[in-house]
């Protein structure tokens, strides 16, 4: 406010000043002379006040004038003026504006425009590291490699873009397929930037694919530093990593650090299968029973699995299998209800030929979750407990297209691998196996039930019916009816004419009689010596065994009735 107020009473004052000199000059009557080559000039006090003002105004353009003049000059030479820098902001002007067309052009996939818009770009403006990083990208968009990495390494020669070109090899490597080289790289990279999340996860899973399980785990370690990733998938993840590094290194028969990686990699993640296995062989090796024990119990508790089993059968390969049933069940304790305990408990019992309990250790698995390893047991448990042939084959007819039950899955891609890896060989992915079933259902076997389904079930009696348990029957039809494959429908029994008479007479048209034979039975009349002239005949009766049957198609006799009237023949043994 102060200062608003001293400003209004300075511009009073100003026009008053002047105001004053003005009456002042108007009241001197004391005019000015000018003499100059004998010309003398009169002003009057206003005049020369005016004319002063003309002469300043005259002297400034003059000065003006004359600095244009020094600053031509000065362009002439060489020397920055405002003429260059006219020129300079213009040229910048179209610089900027072809870069910000070029990175539009890049963005909606015209590379060539793009790679135009960067030779423009580069022409008007002086910033390379701008420019080149625009011509490389164009240059990747337009397909075109060789320049892409050209420019790359004219990025290397900045350090303001070192790591930009070195992120850009590194890629093109990628693209290529050449892991080992983009992993180089990425390493240079990653000691400019650590703390780039995209590169340090390209950098994990190239130390992966390169089985560097030491390098990965140091950068694992850095992501887990850095916040990354949480405790327990950094600690379950370093698990898998020294797991694997144990893997390699027991190859190379250094036994100690391999036992010792492998321990680490069990206590650290219980979970973690093949790191107790390994862990349990360790100790096994080591003598070491009690350890070997417990930590595959411990496993056992947490996710049963039959690699789990079998390093347990390990630590006492002779024993019987009495004496395995009886150690096994602290095992089975563990997990009493889980399947896999079931299962087990089912085969050991199977081993020891403990049939029926065998079967009520397996309850009703057959029924609820029928896999290939389910119907399985149960066959070997109706050929124990002394089941006709025929069950026995219809539990196997179920397991022709039953499910495998839980296999090693990869939770990115759902490949199946038959051991379990780190690193998934299918995408890719790091530790992403995990031990269940597959959400689809296997492929159909090579042979489709139906056609395999007479050598399942048995022969045929003199019905046209399979010799077989009612029960096998519907369960081999079941595992027709599951099979994806396209199937052919059996046959439909044939209807044959039977003459039922004694030998050697001459039957009558109300004789025959219909009865219902297999397809694959062919009805022949076998012509036997030429004692046959007494009229006897022999054909195939539907209760005759399969060997019988097969010997007869395969003679391919013609079917004769003996009141048709037979070819010309002296064997056909018949009297006129």
């Amino acid at each position: 406010m102060f200062l608003s107020l001293l400003k209004i009473l300075f511009f009073f004052a100003a026009v008053l000043a002047i105001a004053l000199g003005a009456i002042k000059l108007s009241e001197t009557a004391q005019p000015l002379f000018l003499e100059y080559a004998g010309t003398e000039i009169m002003l009057t006090p206003v005049k020369a006040v005016v004319a002063l003002l003309v002469l300043m105004v005259l002297a400034w353009l003059v000065f003006k004038l004359l600095g244009l003049v020094l600053a031509f000059l000065r362009f002439l030479a060489g020397d920055e003026t405002s003429i260059s820098r006219y020129f300079t902001r213009s040229r910048e002007r179209k610089g900027y504006d072809a870069l910000g067309e070029g990175m539009l052009a890049i963005a909606s996939g015209e590379g060539k425009l793009a790679l135009d818009k960067a030779a423009k770009a580069e022409k008007f403006l002086d910033r390379p590291h701008i420019t080149n990083l625009l011509t490389a990208q164009a240059a990747e968009v337009a397909g075109d490699t060789a320049r892409a990495n050209a420019t790359y390494r004219k990025l290397l020669e900045d350090e303001r873009t070192r790591f930009v070109g070195i992120r850009g090899l590194m890629k093109q490597k990628l693209d290529e397929g050449d892991t080992k080289s983009a992993m180089l790289l990425a390493q240079k990279a990653y000691a400019i930037k650590p703390k780039h999340k995209e590169l340090q996860n390209t950098l994990l899973e190239l130390q992966t694919r390169e089985h560097d399980w030491k390098g990965a785990r140091a950068t694992l370690k850095d992501k887990r530093r850095q916040g990354e990733l949480t405790k327990d998938v950094a600690i379950r993840r370093d698990a898998v990593l020294a797991l694997q590094e144990a893997s390699e290194v027991l190859s190379s028969e250094n036994s100690v650090s391999a036992r010792e990686a492998a321990i680490s990699a069990a206590k650290a993640s219980p979970d973690l299968i093949p790191a107790a296995v390994l862990a349990a062989r360790g100790y096994i090796a080591q003598k070491n029973f009690r350890n070997a024990t417990r930590i595959l119990e411990k496993t056992w508790s947490v996710r049963p699995h039959p690699d789990i089993a079998a390093a347990y059968a390990e630590i006492v390969p002779d024993e019987t299998p009495n004496q395995r049933l009886r150690r096994f069940d602290a095992l089975l304790r563990k997990n009493p209800d889980h399947e896999e305990s079931r299962l087990l408990k089912a085969e050991l019992l199977l081993a020891a030929e403990d049939f029926p309990g065998a079967r009520r250790a397996l309850g009703d698995l057959a029924q609820a979750h029928p896999t290939v390893r389910t119907l399985s047991i149960m066959a070997a448990v109706e050929r124990g407990e002394g089941a006709d042939d025929s069950v026995v084959r219809g539990w196997l007819a179920r397991a022709l297209t039953a499910s495998r039950g839980p296999q090693w899955v990869c939770d990115k891609c759902h490949n199946i691998m038959s051991n379990w890896a780190p690193v998934c060989d299918s995408c890719g992915g790091f530790d992403t196996l995990t031990w269940r079933e597959p959400e689809m259902k296997d492929p159909a076997p090579a042979t489709s039930g139906a056609e395999m389904l007479p050598l399942l079930v048995g022969p045929v009696n003199k019905g046209g019916t399979a010799t077989s348990d009612p029960a096998a029957i519907a369960d081999a039809d079941a595992a027709v009816s599951d099979s994806e494959a396209p199937q052919q429908k059996p046959e439909a029994p044939a209807k044959t004419e039977i003459a039922d008479v004694a030998p050697g007479m001459v039957p009558r048209e109300e004789d025959y009689v219909d009865v219902d034979v297999d397809p694959s039975v062919t009805v022949t009349t076998r012509e036997t010596s030429a004692e046959a002239g007494s009229g006897d005949e022999s054909s195939t009766a539907p209760d005759r065994s399969a060997t019988d049957r097969k010997d007869e198609q395969e003679a391919e006799f013609t079917p004769v009735r003996p009141d048709v009237e037979p070819p010309d023949s002296p064997a056909s043994g018949r009297v006129s």
